[in-house]
C-alpha cells in the first residue's frame, strides 16, 4: 500500500492466503496499531483495544502483536534516539508516519529482542515498509536499520 493519509489507508487485513506467516501478520497489525496511535495519540491500552474491535486474530497472533507494540511504547524514547542518530538528514517529524513506525518496530526488535535474528527483523521491516509505504520506503528502512545493526554489533 503506498503512502496515504488517514487511518483507513493503513488498516489492512494480513493476507494469510498469500503465504504470510503468523508472525508477519502480527507485525503488520503491530505497525497498524503504532501508526494509529502516532496519528491519533491516545493511551496505548485504548489504541490496542480499539484496534481489536475491528480486526480478527487468534490469541497467539494478538499476543505477539501486543508484545511488540507494548515493547515499542516502553522503549519509544530510546528507539527514537536510535532512529534519529541512524537516519542521515532526516528528523522523525519529517519522516512519513508509515516509515517512522516500521522503523520503531524494527529498532525495537534489534535492541530488545535478541531471540529474533537481526536479519529477520530487518527483512520483516523492509517488507512491511514496501507493503505499507511509498516506493522508496523499503530502501530507506533497510539503510537505517542496517546502521543500527552495525552499531549494535549484531
Amino acid at each position: 500500500m503506498k503512502e496515504q493519509t488517514g487511518e483507513a489507508a493503513h488498516t489492512r487485513q494480513p493476507k494469510f492466503s498469500e503465504g504470510v506467516s503468523r508472525r508477519r501478520a502480527a507485525r503488520e497489525w503491530a505497525v497498524q496499531i503504532l501508526f494509529r496511535q502516532d496519528m491519533n495519540p491516545v493511551k496505548p491500552e485504548k489504541a490496542v483495544a480499539d484496534f481489536w474491535t475491528q480486526e480478527r486474530a487468534g490469541a497467539g497472533d494478538k499476543a505477539f502483536a501486543e508484545e511488540l507494540v507494548c515493547g515499542v511504547w516502553a522503549e519509544k524514547s530510546k528507539i527514537d534516539e536510535w532512529i534519529s542518530r541512524s537516519s542521515a538528514n532526516w528528523t522523525l517529524d519529517r519522516m512519513p508516519a508509515t516509515d517512522r513506525n516500521v522503523l520503531r518496530l524494527g529498532v525495537y526488535e534489534l535492541l530488545c529482542r535478541k531471540d529474533i535474528p537481526a536479519s529477520v527483523s530487518i527483512n520483516e521491516a523492509v517488507d512491511l515498509a514496501r507493503f505499507f509505504g511509498a516506493s522508496g520506503s523499503g530502501k530507506f528502512v533497510n539503510g537505517v536499520l542496517d546502521r543500527v545493526r552495525k552499531e549494535l554489533g549484531r
